[in-house]
């Protein structure tokens, strides 16, 4: 599943074409993708102008001069593709080949800035939505979902804080949406590396017994702030589904320093070999004499 490096990558790929213009005319060729779309979906699309294009955790946002705002999901294997000028762009790639089959495009918008962008869903784990941009927020899919890693108010204080008392593992607790938004398996594993802390330490011990930020805190939040950002200039990860804005591959897969790197000498040179074990139900990757 595209993690927040990817679907940034492809918000920004989409931004160009989507943001200012208006929606000409919506294809909806099914009644739903993993969820019903809602009722007259394209009929209260038409003519709304996309006023501005976010994200939300692993959430594309489009909010609407309607006032509702169009929530967009990839789920496992959505991708978008740009039509104009005649030929045609992917938005984000993964390492395998985007499925081209238009039996998959599931949803097509006719936007007033000439291109055409296509949601092509093979597996229809992705969805659409709309919802009214006054009630986003307590909305059961957003409510709940913790800070922004890329936020300002992302910091140390703010894990420890969301850490202390936990008795789940570190991995567990990053991988808790409630904890921190949008951080998928990839990049926790990448996190804890850089930041020399074992996935199977306790979360708990980020904090002091006032539960303030110790150095391991410090270092966590730093080194998630790092390894997103690199991502995000690489244009993700190249593994499944997704797609750059023009098509390109994405990078990051090749700077990878633990992730799926099992059996291989540690890049710190320090005699670790890297292993793999499973935690909340993900493939773990860590090296056992440098991560403690």
């Amino acid at each position: 599943m595209p993690e927040l490096p990817e679907v940034e990558t492809v918000r920004r790929g989409l931004a160009p074409v989507m943001e200012g213009a208006r929606f000409r005319k919506v294809e909806a060729r099914r009644p739903d993708l993993r969820f019903p779309f809602p009722k007259d979906f394209a009929a209260r699309l038409k003519d709304q102008t996309v006023t501005g294009l976010g994200r939300r955790a692993k959430y594309l946002l489009a909010d609407l001069s309607s006032g509702d705002v169009l929530v967009m999901h990839l789920g496992m294997s959505g991708s978008f593709r740009i039509a104009r000028n005649g030929g045609e762009d992917a938005v984000g790639e993964f390492h395998h080949p985007r499925n081209e089959e238009a039996t998959h495009d599931h949803v097509v918008f006719h936007m007033s800035s000439g291109a055409t962008v296509t949601f092509n869903d093979p597996r229809r784990f992705g969805f659409m939505t709309l919802i009214p941009r006054t009630g986003l927020a307590e909305d059961k899919m957003m409510r709940g979902i913790g800070p922004e890693p890329l936020g300002n108010e992302f910091n140390a204080e703010l894990l420890a804080a969301a850490c202390a008392g936990k008795r789940t593992s570190l991995k567990a607790a990053l991988s808790d949406q409630r904890v921190v938004a949008g951080l998928g398996n990839i990049y926790v594993c990448e996190a804890l590396y850089r930041a020399r802390l074992s996935p199977k330490r306790m979360a708990s011990t980020i904090a002091d017994r006032k539960d303030r930020p110790n150095e391991r805190a410090e270092a966590l939040v730093e080194s998630i702030k790092a390894v997103l950002n690199e991502a995000i200039v690489a244009g993700g990860s190249t593994l499944r589904d997704h797609r750059q804005p023009e098509g390109e591959l994405g990078m990051f897969q090749h700077t990878f320093r633990v992730y799926d790197r099992e059996g291989k000498a540690c890049q710190r040179r320090d005699g670790g070999k890297i292993r793999r074990i499973v935690q909340v139900g993900r493939s773990t990757f860590y090296c056992p004499v440098c991560q403690r």
